[in-house]
């Protein structure tokens, strides 16, 4: 949960502007609504249990003239009035008649007294309803879901970078069934986040480790996008699982990228393979696989150099080192991880298609959720194309990078409330 709680906390630029947009739209044709809707006796109960005890003794009273009809008819000619007369002189003996009767009217008298006693009562009734309906007394806005309503939430989750496709789908399946119905920010928004944790259940999936040694991980993506440092958090985490790792600096072009792999690879204990400025990094590839093997290593993290996917001479470089690395095993690279960055919103789709056909990518990291208020691309991109998304980061922190959950990132990405 303590993940959750940074997701949560991280993607609130996101969350509020989803939240904000919700509530704009359900104000926008929906009316105010307190726990008194719910039963007009709302406001009722409250008096009501007063007036119960005062209404039984005035209805025996209107039951009292049905047994006068009978009297006069059958009973006075019978001529037992003469009887009659004896409960009458029990009425002027009150010592004796106000006996039975105190008992019954005291019950009135101490109801004003115990009136503000019953008064609490009503509002424990009525405080289940606020619980149902509204929280700290304040009146919830609802409106009725239509197509009016459809398509504006429909605009909202594509200016979340959700895209049209999946916009459209995901408003589709929250529509259905529920046209009609009146809905509050809450209830979409916990509608909403269903259905983002449904399209993403299927591809949350951790990254595989296979038997084979060593298992070569291929890590890829455009400048910028977090490649390097997700490497060392991967390095870390695989070495404190207790697996060998070993790095490969294959970014040979940028001597930043060395040193700062040589950093995470001194934190973790593992170490990293480097060449000289500008060598070949398919050549570094095949060294690399070559050392992994002596030192029977369970794990080779391949950095590469960022690239565009629109530069056909870089991304026919990345083919080269899949081809020589496949001279060394036929199998590898195992997985091929296709790092992402959160804020380039719906060019990362343009990314994934190309970087498919030139490295066969395997799964999905994506990066700075933190720095985007547009985390939506991620649920596209789970829509599109389905490839596993094996984790996600939020940071700098060696603990910013863990496994994906499709059920945290749904209510972190649309502030839905944490299931109890």
């Amino acid at each position: 949960m303590a993940f959750f709680t940074k997701l949560k906390d991280r993607l609130f630029k996101s969350s509020s502007r989803l939240e904000e947009g919700l509530d704009a739209i359900v104000e926008d044709g929906g009316t105010a609504e307190d726990d008194t809707r719910p039963g007009a006796p709302g406001t009722a109960p409250v008096p009501t249990p007063d007036l119960p005890p005062d209404q039984p003794p005035h209805e025996p009273e209107p039951d009292l003239p049905q047994p006068a009809e009978p009297d006069p008819a059958p009973v006075p000619p019978a001529r037992p009035v003469p009887d009659l007369p004896q409960p009458e002189l029990p009425a002027p003996g009150p010592s004796e008649v106000p006996a039975p009767l105190p008992d019954r009217i005291p019950a009135p008298q101490p109801d004003p007294a115990p009136a503000p006693a019953s008064k609490p009562a009503a509002p424990q009734s009525g405080g289940l309803v606020s619980r149902l309906f509204k929280r700290g007394g304040a009146p919830v806005v609802r409106r009725e879901l239509d197509d009016d309503m459809l398509e504006q939430l429909e605009d909202l989750l594509i200016s979340a970078d959700m895209g049209a496709e999946t916009a459209l789908r995901v408003t589709a399946n929250m529509a259905e069934g529920r046209l009609g119905q009146r809905l509050s920010t809450a209830e979409i928004k916990s509608l909403l986040a269903q259905e983002v944790a449904r399209i993403m259940e299927p591809v949350a999936r951790p990254l595989p480790i296979y038997p084979k040694k060593p298992q070569v991980v291929l890590v890829v993506g455009v400048n910028g996008s977090g490649k390097t440092t997700t490497i060392g958090k991967l390095a870390s985490q695989f070495r404190a699982a207790g697996k060998s790792v070993i790095i490969a600096a294959g970014d040979t072009f940028r001597a930043a990228a060395v040193e700062q792999l040589e950093v995470w690879g001194q934190r973790a204990g593992v170490p990293v393979l480097k060449a000289d400025h500008g060598t070949d990094p398919a050549s570094l590839a095949y060294d690399a696989m070559t050392k992994a093997e002596e030192d029977s290593a369970d794990l080779l993290l391949i950095d590469t150099a960022g690239r565009l996917q629109n530069r056909a001479d870089l991304m026919e470089e990345l083919s080269k080192i899949v081809r020589v690395i496949r001279k060394k095993d036929a199998t590898a690279p195992h997985n091929t991880l296709l790092v992402l960055d959160a804020t380039t919103g719906q060019n990362a789709l343009s990314q994934v298609e190309t970087f498919r056909r030139m490295s066969d990518v395997s799964g999905l990291v994506m990066t700075k959720l933190d720095g985007t208020a547009k985390g939506g691309v991620l649920v596209a991109l789970a829509d599109k194309f389905g490839l596993p998304i094996h984790a996600i980061g939020v940071g700098e922190q060696i603990d910013d990078l863990a496994p994906f959950d499709p059920e945290d990132f749904a209510r972190a990405l649309t502030g839905a409330e944490m299931d109890s």
